[in-house]
């Protein structure tokens, strides 16, 4: 088994490994040590059946079964998929085109993720990921300590959540509405991390206006070339990152007029990190996000 480094910023490519059979615990353990050096894996050409993908990703711990787009036999694999439609014209909505840690609005967000491609474009359809640890620690002394024991407040925005009755829609942003730390400390690396993305809309005890110059401060921050990685997939990749001191992002720098792109998800469940939270400001309808066309 190999391990190289795929950037300066994060991540390293597994490679002389098979991974669709069961691995031993010498080898296991010296692929989860190398997660957690490296934040993010990559493992290429990687044959899987859908049964020994899912037996990979549980040695990392227990999976979500609430995925979107799930089997009922496979419960634990959602889909991600972009689909032109039929009159020609592109997703209006591209899935995870927003800097984000996955369900980051919610009191406990998913702790690894790992995705295989299944069907990619001609060109592009590529991923970003930050280093939020990089981030965290080029910070100057003065700004850590203003945002150290500062809380972040996650929401999922208004135009994605259940509209189909009001009682839907109350339960769903409470369910969709969390304060985190800004600044986390990893429970295995001990590393202390930022934890902001494009769905932390305001700052616990401040105004949105108060909130915003400093969330779009570190927000962009965390995204300054020498912290990013932006892997350009190829058939059969894997890629398993840590939602803990990473963000992602799918760019969409794609023809999603005319090609189809298919990912395989699974995600691991983590503890409480964060707490509820009841948001009567309006941040909500606030966003980060990119527009993409």
């Amino acid at each position: 088994m190999k391990i190289r480094k795929v950037s300066y910023a994060l991540g390293a490519e597994i490679s002389d490994v098979d991974i669709s059979k069961p691995l031993d615990a010498q080898a296991f353990g010296a692929i989860r040590q190398a997660f957690i050096d490296y934040s993010l894996l990559l493992f290429r050409g990687q044959q899987l059946t859908k049964e020994q993908y899912v037996a990979f990703s549980r040695r990392f711990g227990e999976l979500s079964k609430k995925q979107s787009r799930a089997t009922a036999d496979y419960p634990e694999l959602s889909s991600v998929i972009s689909t032109p439609r039929p009159d020609g014209t592109a997703d209006e909505d591209y899935n995870g085109s927003d800097w984000h840690s996955d369900i980051s609005y919610r009191v406990s967000p998913n702790i690894i993720t790992a995705l295989r491609a299944i069907a990619i474009p001609t060109v592009g359809g590529d991923t970003q990921f930050a280093n939020m640890y990089l981030a965290y620690e080029t910070l100057s002394d003065g700004m850590k300590k203003l945002i150290d024991g500062l809380e972040g407040v996650h929401m999922q925005q208004e135009k994605d959540l259940d509209r189909s009755s009001p009682e839907k829609l109350a339960a769903e942003r409470r369910d969709k509405t969390a304060a985190h730390p800004l600044v986390k400390v990893h429970p295995v690396s001990g590393r202390k991390s930022l934890y902001v993305g494009d769905k932390t809309m305001l700052i616990v005890g401040m105004t949105p206006e108060e909130s915003g110059p400093l969330l779009d401060y570190l927000c962009n921050h965390s995204r300054r070339p020498q912290f990013v990685y932006v892997h350009q997939w190829q058939k059969d990749d894997i890629v398993l990152w840590d939602q803990r001191c990473l963000n992602h992002n799918a760019m969409g720098n794609f023809d999603r007029r005319r090609e189809y792109r298919c990912l395989e998800k699974t995600t691991v469940l983590g503890p409480p990190t964060g707490r509820p939270y009841v948001d009567t400001s309006g941040a909500r309808n606030l966003t980060h996000a990119p527009v993409l066309q």
